[in-house]
């Protein structure tokens, strides 16, 4: 007896049921043979720390291009300061609110630091008109598990200084969603305050890579293409893939977890991830949001109006759980 579903090989047409931006968004990065480009890049062995490395400088160099000259857009100020071992850009909008959001980078929990994290702390200031610190955390090879996670907390407890946890959401996009999700159940179990929201964007919330969309959507996602079970180790450093911390899908909600907006896609590869969290918080009584978007890859349509409209969401959604009387 067959114990799954044979496909024969096809193309999966790019669909006419997005916009026209979007759809030129996955014709080009689905490549001119129909391989998606982001499949042709071939990741290290675990152990092949030099290998990490090198890679590390190349995509670091690619975000620097991608992120030259953005700084001059921001509205708000920035600065980065130090909170024990974790390195902070703090983004200060002229009229912010008093409100605090804390920014977990994306980049497979080893990709997206420095100038990235930057940047992007700053956009988040912007779009919500709040004091935004992004965590610009420790990653492996130099500095596995859980050295990103103590630094989201070292920066957690900075900013519960300076911020009641009801004025305070924490966001995370992919590997930030992880750190996200991880940070608010370790605080939980440390006896620390909830913050009043969460904001996850496709979260990598399982590393163990059980669900049906790594099979489903492999290839079919043009931007995660491929399984990341390689970095996902390399991260971990011989701990238990399936702990909470790592995996937070798999954590007990029903003790405490704030609301949360969770987003994903049709083509996201972590689409699994993302509504079996949406269920589990749910089944817990947890208030959550699930946004699907129609043939969206992981980590969006690179500005698209897609993006503009869960940028929209997103923001709705903080606001509504940041009033105060």
């Amino acid at each position: 007896m067959n114990d799954g579903v044979r496909i024969s090989p096809r193309t999966i047409p790019v669909p006419s049921s997005i916009s026209p931006e979007a759809q030129a968004m996955l014709k080009r990065m689905g490549g001119e043979d129909g391989v998606p480009l982001n499949a042709l890049h071939v990741m290290p062995a675990p152990d092949d720390h030099d290998g990490w490395r090198r890679m590390q400088a190349t995509v670091a160099e690619h975000f620097a291009v991608a992120t030259a000259g953005q700084t001059a857009s921001l509205r708000a100020s920035l600065h980065t300061l130090r909170v024990e071992n974790a390195t902070v850009h703090v983004a200060t909008p002229s009229d912010h609110t008093g409100d605090a959001y804390i920014d977990l980078h994306g980049g497979a929990l080893v990709f997206g630091g420095g100038e990235n994290c930057r940047v992007a702390a700053g956009r988040q200031a912007d779009l919500h008109n709040m004091v935004c610190y992004g965590v610009d955390y420790r990653m492996p090879p130099d500095h596995p598990y859980p050295a990103a996670l103590d630094d989201c907390m070292a920066t957690y407890r900075h900013v519960l200084k300076h911020h009641a946890p009801d004025r305070i959401v924490i966001g995370g996009r992919s590997a930030g969603g992880n750190l996200a999700a991880a940070l608010v159940l370790r605080a939980r179990d440390e006896g620390l305050p909830l913050p009043a929201a969460l904001v996850l964007l496709s979260p990598e919330v399982d590393l163990t890579e059980s669900g049906d969309s790594f099979h489903v959507n492999r290839t079919v996602d043009v931007v995660l293409p491929n399984p990341l079970m390689g970095t996902n180790l390399l991260y971990a450093a011989g701990a238990d893939l399936a702990h909470p911390y790592l995996s937070p899908l798999f954590g007990d909600f029903s003790r405490g977890f704030p609301p949360t907006f969770l987003q994903s896609g049709t083509r996201d590869l972590f689409l699994s991830n993302t509504v079996r969290l949406h269920r589990a918080l749910r089944q817990a009584r947890v208030p959550a949001q699930l946004h699907v978007f129609e043939a969206m890859p992981h980590g969006g349509f690179m500005g698209a109006p897609e993006d503009a409209e869960l940028a929209q969401e997103i923001r709705a959604f903080v606001r509504e759980h940041l009033q105060h009387p």
